[in-house]
């Protein structure tokens, strides 16, 4: 099946649509400490040598600072989604997170984006208490304030959360990008089985594209 076009207004649209400058931004799911660092979360412990944190730190984290970078130089609007509770005891937490004891509190150390990724000022940090960030906060607002057309994701888990971001943000009317090359789960099975699964949701591409096109909109 070709590449469909939609009429809009002037334009005429596709998933893979050249980004344009003021309508661009980027969406980093759930890159933070208990997530990312070995042995943190009590939900999922996982060590330094598992398929999870190799992948997050050889191929995953690496690839996010090249497109963290890019967006940066090229003025792009960057927003970071955090599982955290608004309150110390988690009482604010969706019934899923509490049935699964999934609980960050409120300005909890492992709860923040990794240094790597460290959020500067104007970037903005969401926190969300459950799987779909269009669910728990008001991503979508914010992104239509931002005057957002292309969302550019990438983040953990490809099968949970960022499977979340991506198809709620497809319904909103997003023209979404998945870096697959920036998402990591559990084992690569699990990987390239969600992306398959909402690839009619967004244009699934690489790192090396998401940074050229973003050079291009810096040059523009």
């Amino acid at each position: 099946m070709g590449m469909i076009e939609v009429q809009y207004g002037k334009d005429l649209l596709r998933r893979d649509s050249a980004y344009e400058p003021g309508t661009t931004s980027v969406l980093f799911v759930d890159m933070q400490r208990i997530w990312c660092e070995p042995n943190l979360d009590p939900t999922h412990p996982q060590d330094a040598d598992s398929y999870y944190h190799r992948r997050l730190r050889d191929t995953v984290i690496p690839n996010q600072v090249r497109i963290l970078e890019a967006a940066r130089t090229a003025g792009c609007n960057v927003l970071h989604t955090i599982i955290e509770s608004l309150t110390l005891d988690g009482r604010d937490r969706s019934l899923d997170h509490k049935l699964s004891d999934m609980h960050v509190p409120k300005g909890s150390p492992e709860g923040q984006v990794i240094d790597a990724l460290k959020p500067i000022d104007n970037e903005i940090i969401l926190p969300k208490t459950s799987s779909g960030v269009f669910n728990s906060t008001n991503i979508d607002y914010v992104l239509r304030n931002l005057n957002t057309r292309y969302l550019i994701i990438a983040g953990v888990v490809t099968d949970q959360c960022v499977d979340m971001a991506v198809r709620d943000a497809a319904d909103r009317g997003y023209l979404v990008t998945v870096v697959a090359d920036a998402c990591a789960t559990y084992s690569q099975e699990r990987h390239e089985g969600a992306l398959r699964a909402y690839s009619g949701y967004c244009w699934t591409t690489d790192t090396e594209t998401v940074v050229d096109r973003l050079k291009g909109l810096a040059a523009a």
